[in-house]
């Protein structure tokens, strides 16, 4: 019924709506040279795309996750390093322990001493690192945000999981679903900075606002800081603060996950219903004992493969980040870039009892 609603929700979009959140799905013509803009780098230097140019053998490619034992993210890093071996490039993951704000800095200045020809980073903080990145482009750096975006002047492509609206949106209609839009409602985010969890929570604020959701109410936004213990814990003082609570939305697959395990093993299991963002391998068993009914994602291998490709692009000089631009991603096929440099893997996926055992990541 929940994927029968999404779906009657993209039928009902208009044309114009729909190629907006779709830039990235392959039903676009294929690159030609007329596709090729003029665009202004970072550094101010005049640039156009060379869409036939072949992707450069001996790239070096660093990926930069918000922190280096998140395992959603190691899935993304991953990817795309097995990606960059495809077309000759070498990858490497580096990053902190931690994900707070400034914690990515000291790493963006050792890649730029190391000379790499891209920087991929999921942010911490969209602004935290924009000093050095804006000095990494000035070298001809090429920088790739993805999962969590830099402010927009600090790097050239977003690989961005799908519509950001459509996540949020989603994401509440889902849980409204579940809990016949009536009770209180939290979110257990990552860390306050992160760009991409603030986005989809201002989109599930919006939601809210309509006439189906007048009995929902949001008493809370809690922060996990995508640790397991502290989103644990989070998760604990919800419950305690707000004993009717009737459910949790927590769109990280780190909060997710100590959310369900939590509830699990406490009295609340099968009374709060917690939905979100989460990998399959993680939350297996708990859709099969009862305590998630379901959950949704798109493929993180997927998101780290068209990141690989797309910094691929940038360093061979196919493209340079200008809206329209095209360009192939491998085995995924084209994509076309969006405005102010966002490409769009795809959409999420719904996982429940049904389909959940046909996944393995």
């Amino acid at each position: 019924m929940i994927i029968r609603t999404v779906v009657r929700r993209r039928a009902a979009a208009t044309a114009a709506t729909a190629c907006a959140l779709a830039v990235a799905l392959t039903a676009c013509s294929g690159t030609t040279k007329n596709s090729a803009e003029k665009n202004t780098t970072q550094t101010g230097t005049a640039a156009e795309a060379d869409p036939n140019a072949p992707l450069k053998k001996g790239l070096k490619l660093a990926f930069l996750p918000k922190q280096i034992n998140n395992p959603y993210e190691k899935i993304v890093d991953e990817a795309g390093i097995a990606a960059a071996k495809e077309y000759g490039a070498t990858g490497k993951e580096v990053g902190p322990s931690d994900a707070s704000a400034s914690s990515q800095v000291s790493y963006i200045n050792t890649l730029i001493q190391q000379r790499q020809d891209a920087i991929l980073i999921a942010a911490n903080d969209p602004n935290a690192v924009c000093g050095p990145l804006k000095q990494a482009m000035k070298k001809n750096i090429k920088v790739v945000a993805y999962d969590s975006d830099t402010a927009k002047d600090c790097r050239q492509l977003f690989i961005n999981q799908a519509s950001s609206e459509e996540i949020g949106r989603s994401l509440v209609q889902h849980l409204g679903e579940q809990i016949g839009f009536t009770g209180k409602i939290a979110i257990l985010s990552a860390t306050q900075n992160a760009t991409n969890q603030n986005t989809w929570i201002e989109f599930m604020k919006d939601e809210l606002k309509l006439p189906r959701y007048k009995n929902m109410t949001l008493v809370k936004v809690a922060y996990g800081d995508d640790a397991d213990q502290k989103s644990f814990q989070q998760t604990q003082g919800l419950l305690q603060a707000y004993p009717d609570l009737k459910g949790i939305i927590s769109p990280t697959t780190v909060g997710i996950a100590a959310a369900a395990r939590y509830l699990g093993d406490s009295s609340y299991k099968g009374k709060v219903v917690l939905n979100g963002l989460g990998t399959p391998n993680q939350m297996r068993k708990y859709v099969k004992d009862g305590t998630v009914e379901q959950f949704s994602l798109w493929n993180p291998e997927e998101l780290g493969y068209l990141g690989s490709y797309a910094a691929a692009a940038l360093a061979s000089g196919q493209i340079t980040g200008a809206e329209g631009e095209k360009f192939k991603a491998g085995k995924l096929g084209e994509y076309t870039i969006g405005k102010d440099g966002e490409i769009i893997l795809g959409e999420p996926t719904v996982f429940d009892k049904r389909n959940i055992d046909t996944f393995d990541f």
